[in-house]
């Protein structure tokens, strides 16, 4: 099959991003920052944030369930920029590679804050090679909403049956195949490559 576009989740995939970088400075252990991101600021809340609400207001609503943790539920996003790691640069390369193939495009749909995409696009100087990107912040839904997926493929086009999804997320893989778009759950850049190898996506080196 020819693949005309490849599309990528950011966070865990090309740009490491990990709460825990910012909560080592703030708990004194392991068992403490679980505790944390398991029960006070969890993926669930964090991923209201993701489809549209402000960050503003999910911190005073956790702040009011939650009060004897008011210093860290703040850090969260006053600190956002502390839970930045870096590019995964393993990633970053096979992207770079991607965008040397003829007839090939690069999408990324991702599950991001509107307020705090733009530190990313500021910091990421490769965001800028994508032939589209979709932030679920701004558009008021996230993965795995079927119509999130959907707005992607209608805004730009997209044929979903030449397209491969990437993402480290096994939900968000489920949902994108069920809407026909083949896909792929990103473990490393290692494996990934393999799949593109073997899909005959980018050459293997010899």
């Amino acid at each position: 099959m020819r693949y005309t576009s490849i599309i990528f989740d950011l966070g865990a995939v090309l740009i490491d991003w990990n709460p825990r970088l910012l909560y080592r400075k703030i708990f004194d252990t392991e068992t403490e920052i679980d505790h944390f991101l398991s029960h006070v600021a969890t993926s669930d809340w964090n991923e209201m944030q993701d489809a549209g609400r402000s960050l503003a207001e999910g911190t005073e609503q956790l702040v009011k369930m939650h009060p004897q943790h008011e210093t860290p539920i703040r850090a969260y996003y006053g600190r956002w920029r502390e839970m930045l790691a870096g590019p995964i640069g393993e990633t970053v390369e096979l992207f770079h590679q991607l965008k040397q193939q003829p007839g090939l495009h690069c999408y990324a749909l991702t599950n991001w804050s509107a307020e705090t995409f733009p530190i990313a696009l500021e910091n990421y100087p490769f965001l800028q090679w994508f032939d589209g990107i979709v932030v679920s912040g701004q558009e008021g839904m996230r993965k795995p909403t079927p119509a999130f997926y959907e707005l992607l493929l209608e805004r730009y086009h997209i044929d979903r049956h030449h397209t491969l999804f990437i993402d480290d997320n096994a939900r968000n893989v489920a949902a994108a195949e069920a809407l026909g778009i083949e896909s792929v759950v990103f473990t490393n850049a290692a494996a990934l490559a393999e799949v593109l190898y073997e899909k005959g996506i980018l050459p293997r080196p010899q």
